[in-house]
């Protein structure tokens, strides 16, 4: 799962709180600042755990912060170690 997140989503402790909620699923992935403002989120799991980790991004009080949130779905390719924060 690929979410591109928009909005008041840098500075403000974006990519440390989502880190805080993957810790309650059993999910593999990423976070990270883009360029343009953007937050990417990546991350690996079952369907089941990746729906469930992502409507308790907005829950953990970020939903004021989110102003869009743009979700793709692929196969996943591996390669992740427990969830981090990318630079």
């Amino acid at each position: 799962m690929q979410i591109f997140y928009s909005g008041r989503v840098q500075g403000v402790g974006f990519r440390y709180t989502v880190k805080s909620v993957a810790a309650g699923f059993d999910i593999v992935g990423t976070v990270r600042n883009l360029m343009d403002g953007r937050v990417e989120l990546i991350a690996e799991g079952t369907k089941e755990e990746l729906n469930a980790f992502r409507a308790a991004i907005p829950e953990a009080g970020l939903a004021a912060n989110i102003r869009d949130e743009a979700v793709a779905w692929s196969e996943a390719r591996g390669g992740f170690r427990g969830f981090e924060i990318a630079r």
